[in-house]
């Protein structure tokens, strides 16, 4: 009011909505997304009016944060993808049951004919039977090597995903099954999220002050005026989305 400032206009200089602008002057904190951003659009502000945003971070901190207040990050704490163990790295255990019964077959067969036990026809239908158990392990080691191709194979369709901030901007992150990974946040700056993974993504960005890593290579948002969207697949890698196909976390 001293300086003669409207709302609008700072709103326009500090990027932040007028809204979390009129709930920091009226100290409605439960209007504000949470203690991360509200220390962090205090910091901005004040800097935009030649405050001391220090001062005010730290009052905000002793009259209105609690002791656990601050500790929860909702990036950092959305649901991760447990690592998947590699499969084949072990020999099953059915696997190794085969082998010792082949074993003990052949051991067998060795010892009934240099004692000169059971008649050519017994030793014929023994020697049918190990065939016919060698083979069906053959088989079944094939199978398991195939079932382990295909999980290799539906893994490698995943593509990672995760977001480093340089400036406060909006995030709606969707993945498989319509989950909403981040669910419409404005990531304060610095801010690091979690590797994501699915077969497609969906986000919307509030501007480009960000940079996404796409299977651990960065990728920079070109400057734009309005909200910005992207569709990521591993096979169609990146591709830009138009206004209408935005994607939101309402």
């Amino acid at each position: 009011m001293r300086a003669r400032l409207d709302v609008s206009e700072i709103e326009a200089k500090t990027k932040i909505r007028a809204k979390y602008l009129r709930a920091l002057e009226n100290e409605e904190w439960s209007l504000l997304p949470g203690p991360t951003f509200v220390k962090s659009f205090l910091r901005t502000y004040a800097q935009a009016l030649n405050l001391d945003g220090r001062a005010l971070v730290e009052e905000y901190r002793l009259h209105h944060e609690g002791p656990a207040d601050g500790a929860f990050d909702p990036i950092a704490s959305a649901p991760q993808h447990p690592r998947r163990r590699v499969p084949g790295s072990r020999p099953s255990r059915g696997y190794v049951l085969s082998v010792v019964a082949v074993c003990l077959v052949i051991l067998l067969l060795i010892v009934l004919l240099a004692t000169g036990g059971g008649s050519s026809k017994n030793g014929s239908a023994s020697s049918r039977g190990a065939t016919a158990k060698s083979r069906s392990t053959h088989s079944s080691r094939h199978t398991g090597a195939g079932a382990t191709g295909g999980r290799a194979a539906s893994q490698t369709a995943f593509v990672a995903l995760s977001l480093k901030s340089s400036a406060e901007v909006y995030v709606c992150l969707i993945g498989d099954n319509r989950r909403r990974l981040i669910p419409g946040t404005l990531l304060a700056p610095g801010v690091r999220t979690p590797t994501y993974h699915a077969r497609r993504f969906e986000i919307t960005l509030g501007n480009n002050a960000v940079t996404m890593y796409v299977d651990g290579r960065a990728r920079t948002v070109p400057a734009s005026t309005q909200a910005i969207g992207y569709s990521l697949t591993k096979a169609n890698g990146r591709h830009l989305l138009a206004a209408g196909e935005l994607p939101t976390c309402k």
